[in-house]
């Protein structure tokens, strides 16, 4: 009778519901409400399925599977701290995206220049953090938090595993998640910043962009990065690579595999990756919770800022630019955009915003990267 119940004891002791924690429980919590979000409500499902499957897995009792030697472990390993996996997105997002809106109307720019106000904030943000009890940022781990507000989940790992690999993970899932409530985010600050009849602004239909200035648009890109900002060129490189890939008409088959497989796999085990540092015994610290604030914060500003350049723009061009276009200044291609849209249509049922917001959204992209390498430059240095 010992015996039977020694191997009882020894079976339960085995078990997920034996060895499973407070704050595993509530990890894995916070995993199913981004399935939720992701599936029920549609936010960003590329993203949110990884990451809350990714965070229920690494919170699992006893298997280790974010440890060194699981899969989720590994993965990190290999293509988030060397920074492989922000780059190939980067290749991926170039691949997908349009630069057309942006050269048909290159003073957009001064948009995704504008939306990057909420990183520098945000750093000095950090660092005033240090005044309270338990907090001790560096200038290269506040630098590395302030990049959330670019709502740049690639520059912020590409940041993050060069300036602060200790708080990679925490920036890398802040980075994600804010990216991923683009929609919950933006409308309140957009609304509360620009009145009814500018949100009703129609903007002149966009010039027809020839395919040599797509071609000569990520070479001239590229080149000026390299003059003025090497620092950023992983990131810039990459981003102008997968464009002209996209552009030049002569790899399709490159371009299709940029487009779909590569950037789908990566995808994939990228945002497993982040997931997996979604484990309760590093996440649930004060420090961790401060870069989530800050992280808000820069995002917040960021807008912000971007709407704010935007009625700027209104009004020097007598009531053409929608100021809504400013709030896809911040880098999440094509979410923020898409949000634009959607709040300019409340207003005017037969405003299409979506092409005049990638201007500054894909604007907002190379801002976010020029930003990085200033940081780099900066700090790192």
């Amino acid at each position: 009778m010992s015996s039977f119940t020694d191997l009882m004891q020894q079976l339960w002791l085995t078990t997920g519901i034996a060895n499973c924690s407070w704050g595993q429980a509530l990890m894995m919590g916070v995993g199913l409400l981004l399935l939720y979000l992701a599936i029920v409500k549609q936010f960003e499902p590329l993203l949110l399925v990884p990451m809350g499957f990714g965070a229920v897995l690494s919170n699992i009792p006893i298997a280790e599977i974010s440890g060194p030697d699981g899969l989720l472990g590994i993965l990190y390993q290999a293509g988030v701290e060397t920074e492989m996996f922000p780059l190939i997105i980067f290749m991926g997002v170039g691949a997908l995206t349009d630069f057309g809106a942006l050269i048909a109307m290159p003073r957009t720019l001064m948009l995704g220049a504008a939306a990057q106000f909420g990183i520098f904030t945000t750093l000095i943000g950090a660092l005033a953090l240090n005044f309270i009890p338990g907090f001790h940022f560096t200038l290269a781990n506040a630098a590395a938090i302030g990049i959330i507000g670019g709502a740049d989940g690639p520059t912020a790992i590409f940041i993050a595993s060069k300036l602060s690999p200790d708080l990679l993970g925490a920036i890398a899932v802040a980075a994600y998640s804010y990216m991923a409530l683009v929609p919950i985010i933006q409308p309140p600050i957009m609304r509360l910043l620009t009145t009814e009849k500018e949100r009703s602004t129609r903007m002149e239909q966009l010039r027809h962009v020839s395919r040599t200035e797509k071609i000569a648009f990520p070479i001239t890109v590229l080149l000026l990065c390299v003059i003025f900002l090497p620092t950023a060129a992983p990131l810039i490189g990459m981003l102008t690579f997968g464009n002209l890939l996209k552009e030049c008409g002569v790899v399709d088959r490159l371009s299709n595999a940029a487009q779909h497989e590569i950037i789908n796999m990566t995808t994939i085990a990228l945002g497993l990756s982040v997931g997996s540092k979604l484990q309760a015994d590093h996440f649930l610290n004060l420090q961790t919770l401060g870069i989530l604030l800050l992280g808000l914060i820069a995002f917040a500003i960021g807008t912000a800022a971007g709407v704010l350049m935007g009625k700027v723009m209104y009004r020097t061009s007598g009531g053409k630019v929608n100021p809504l276009i400013g709030a896809a200044g911040v880098s999440a291609v094509p979410m923020a955009a898409r949000v634009v849209n959607k709040v300019g249509l409340e207003s005017d049922h037969h405003n299409f915003l979506l092409m005049h917001a990638m201007g500054p959204n894909v604007a907002g992209v190379i801002g976010s990267a020029v930003a990085a390498g200033i940081l780099l430059a900066v700090v790192g240095g």
